[in-house]
């Protein structure tokens, strides 16, 4: 009970406070940037906690994470550009919803699914991190590879109608992945002599060609065209409204929490997980998916946040990081002089608990924060066009360079705007690609590793561990699936 009052007295001081304000509004500014990320974001934010509490740090560099991953919906949902990888997922139903003229309910049901997702893995993070953590443990190469390769089983589900040219999307995606040095021989592949492709393509880089880019091209092919933007609506959720998307809400605020607890999994995948179940659960959505649907904004979004606590439950229970961003983290702990791990519940419990006070108070900063904030962001959509691309342009350069500091990536991600373009002109949809190139190095280096560890097994180790044979089998149930049931449909329709 004193450590709990203690708790609390830390995260209510007026530095405790003014930490979690300061650090939730700098996290929405970069999530909402393209190419900073939560990563960045805090990396760049360690040197000024050196002269604070390690409680305060912890607090401080927690509230920029969370608002990080709700502050990429902003972007996604404004331009059509994810300010994070985790927001990939939103820009499918949340850019077209503001097309539509209702930019106001698509950042709503962003901030109420991320507050309510954020909560929920939060709690997670307090009553459930032994049981999280041991299941994550069972993840090796094996698992991991299965895992991946249920992901891209997803691909079926987000191609819609056009299954083929949403597996040649995919297909394209992975021979991206395929371009830098080689897991496990070391040998350059498809860099022509570059050695700024060596490390592969950078997947922020390919995001900001592909989304903001591309958006780019369109916007200054539709101001050519004379075509007239609908009427802007800022109007909030309505009660029905609200009651409808919850159901979604609590479903990817489940799978948040679990993939985010298995280290090396991460938002980028969660996000996608909480789309393809929304596809799947949603008989009667308010709008068809791929068009404004508010399932499609509040799964992802609720999963995103969900996987901040769900990343914390690996870094403080067994000092492994659970997200790129809680491998910062471990840096910043270790600086304070912390080292993660079960006895960090036993000699600093009082930080501990902090920790815990302080994520639930952040979600309450951020949803206040974020309605703030509402009004003043829905006025970039009336901004003309003439004037929003070169805006776009200018920061997607900056993103992209920001990056690794090179200006090769300006051109890559140049290049990524016109594949980007073509393929939105072809109606190819971007959602598995993107899918394959998060997941493409996930399945190669696992597939290489399980396979080292097989020995004289070769594949048959995939059928040995009893978690990789359920996530297989998931993977023919998810692939299947929605062929099968659009064939029953056109069946019905006839």
């Amino acid at each position: 009970m004193d450590t709990l009052l203690i708790a609390f007295q830390n995260v209510f001081s007026p530095i405790g406070l003014l930490s979690i304000v300061f650090g939730t509004a700098l996290g929405i500014f970069v999530g909402a940037m393209p190419g900073l990320g939560p990563s960045m974001g805090v990396a760049l934010l360690i040197p000024l906690t050196f002269t604070l509490p390690p409680s305060i740090s912890l607090v401080l560099l927690i509230s920029l994470y969370l608002a990080a991953e709700y502050g990429g919906s902003i972007s996604a949902v404004l331009i059509g550009t994810p300010g994070t990888a985790a927001a990939t997922a939103t820009v499918v139903d949340g850019y077209p919803l503001n097309l539509l003229g209702y930019p106001g309910k698509a950042l709503m049901t962003s901030l109420t699914a991320s507050s309510i997702g954020g909560v929920i893995g939060g709690v997670a993070l307090m009553l459930a991190s032994s049981p999280i953590a041991d299941f994550a443990l069972r993840f090796g190469p094996v698992e991991y590879c299965s895992l991946g390769i249920m992901g891209l089983t997803i691909i079926a589900s987000l191609s819609g109608d056009a299954l083929v040219k949403g597996l040649g999307a995919a297909a394209l995606g992975l021979c991206l992945t395929l371009v830098g040095v080689d897991p496990v021989s070391g040998m350059a592949r498809f860099t022509f002599g570059m050695y700024e492709l060596y490390e592969g393509i950078p997947f922020l880089t390919a995001l900001i060609g592909l989304f903001a880019m591309a958006e780019v091209f369109i916007m200054v092919e539709r101001s050519l065209g004379g075509a007239k933007k609908p009427a802007i609506s800022v109007e909030s959720l309505t009660g029905k409204e609200m009651k409808h998307i919850l159901p979604a809400c609590l479903r990817g605020s489940i799978i948040g929490t679990v993939v985010g607890a298995i280290p090396g999994a991460g938002a980028s995948i969660a996000c996608w997980i909480a789309y393809d179940q929304e596809k799947r659960f949603t008989k009667h959505p308010d709008r068809p998916f791929g068009e404004g649907a508010l399932r499609g904004i509040a799964g992802p979004e609720s999963a995103n946040s969900a996987t901040v606590g769900g990343a914390l439950i690996p870094l403080l229970t067994l000092g492994m990081p659970g997200s790129p961003t809680t491998a910062v983290l471990i840096g910043a702990l270790i600086i304070h002089g912390l080292q993660p791990g079960p006895k960090l519940f036993v000699d600093h419990v009082d930080i501990v608990y902090t920790l815990f006070v302080g994520l639930s108070v952040s979600y309450v900063v951020l949803y206040l924060l974020g309605r703030l904030g509402m009004r003043l962001w829905v006025k970039i959509v009336s901004i003309p066009q003439t004037v929003l691309a070169p805006i776009i342009f200018g920061l997607s350069a900056v993103g992209a360079y920001s990056i690794r500091s090179l200006t090769f990536d300006i051109w890559l991600a140049l290049g990524f705007g016109l594949l980007g373009y073509i393929l939105k002109k072809a109606r190819f949809p971007l959602a598995p690609l993107i899918l394959a190139m998060i997941l493409g190095p996930m399945v190669e280096s696992n597939y290489n590793r399980a396979l080292l560890l097989a020995q004289n097994d070769g594949h048959l180790i995939f059928l040995q561990s009893p978690l990789s044979v359920a996530l297989l089998l998931l993977s023919v149930v998810a692939f299947f699936y929605p062929i099968i049931r659009a064939h029953r449909e056109k069946k019905k329709a006839l």
